[in-house]
């Protein structure tokens, strides 16, 4: 059995299991789950549709701030705040979509970084509206009228998990759709795809816009549960560190994505609370060993674990 085949009830137990295992570091737990959506979305975008980017957190902060804005200005209730991060995160995805989605290769990988680079600019000039420098503090009512987040983090922990597993599903419907096997077909050829009839373009801005959605849900998110906003929201860091999740556990699985940011988290996490200075020659000899071993990432482990076992019985 591959970790493509685990049920998912048995991913969604080991989640809870989290809850158990760190009951007094659910920030950070809560925080992988975050970055779990985040990772999703680029795995549709890149993994699926085969779209490059590097530039997944225009969306992201985008998301942010919109659901900062409307908590502090409209309404703090936390689900209506998510609403608007994903409709901000999809419109920005959706508008800029339409003229990325025309270019392709290192120039589409620099038009992205280019829109996260004026997301960034805009919400620094605009100091009255967004902080600046200096951020936004965001009040946050409770879950639903009911669940007060706390200072422990077991309200944010659940929130965060339930809207991960909504996403995951949500996900797991559109790439087995008719939609979601088009968008494979066009990551592999989309002359071919052209070729049959199918709407290239239409789809990859589609697809795009769906992942800008989920994003900006995870920087709504992000800001829910520490009811903090900054610029980091649209730091070009923030997409290369997902890039490499993604890639550390697979692209083009939705499973591969979870498993990525896991790892790498809990490794950077370990690592830089052992050796603060030399914490990135870890991170980077895991990424070095996954992509020469496993270059299809580590939901292949167990696969290729098996192959080895094979070969060396007589």
């Amino acid at each position: 059995m591959t970790w493509r085949a685990l049920p998912p009830a048995l991913l969604a137990l080991l989640a809870v299991s989290l809850y158990f295992l760190f009951p007094y570091n659910l920030a950070f737990v809560t925080r992988i789950l975050i970055m779990v959506i985040f990772v999703l979305s680029i795995d549709l975008v890149l993994g699926y549709a085969g779209i490059p980017t590097l530039g997944q957190a225009a969306m992201y902060g985008t998301g942010a701030y919109a659901a900062a804005l409307f908590s502090i200005h409209v309404w703090s209730e936390p689900v209506a705040g998510l609403l608007v991060g994903a409709f901000a995160g999809g419109s920005l995805a959706l508008i800029s979509g339409l003229l990325l989605m025309r270019t392709q290769g290192l120039t589409l990988i620099m038009l992205t970084i280019a829109v996260a680079a004026i997301c960034h600019e805009i919400a620094n000039q605009a100091r009255g509206l967004t902080g600046g420098a200096d951020g936004l503090r965001v009040d946050v009512g409770p879950v639903l009228g009911r669940f007060a987040f706390d200072f422990i983090g077991i309200t944010g922990y659940w929130y965060a998990l339930i809207v991960a597993a909504c996403v995951f599903a949500l996900l797991a419907v559109i790439t087995r759709s008719p939609f979601g096997l088009s968008l494979r077909g066009i990551h592999e050829s989309p002359e071919r795809m052209a070729a049959i009839g199918a709407p290239v373009y239409l789809r990859r801005v589609t697809a795009y816009a769906i992942g800008g959605a989920i994003a900006g849900t995870a920087g709504a998110l992000a800001i829910q549960v520490t009811q903090l906003v900054s610029l980091e929201t649209f730091s070009f860091a923030l997409s290369a560190e997902a890039l490499i999740m993604l890639i550390l556990g697979g692209t083009g699985r939705l499973y591969g994505a979870a498993i990525g940011t896991f790892v790498f988290m809990m490794v950077h996490h370990t690592a830089a609370a052992n050796d603060p200075f030399n914490w990135l020659f870890v991170i980077g000899a895991m990424v070095l060993a996954v992509v020469f071993f496993l270059p299809t990432g580590l939901i292949t482990l167990p696969r290729a674990l098996t192959g080895l076992v094979k070969r060396g019985d007589p």
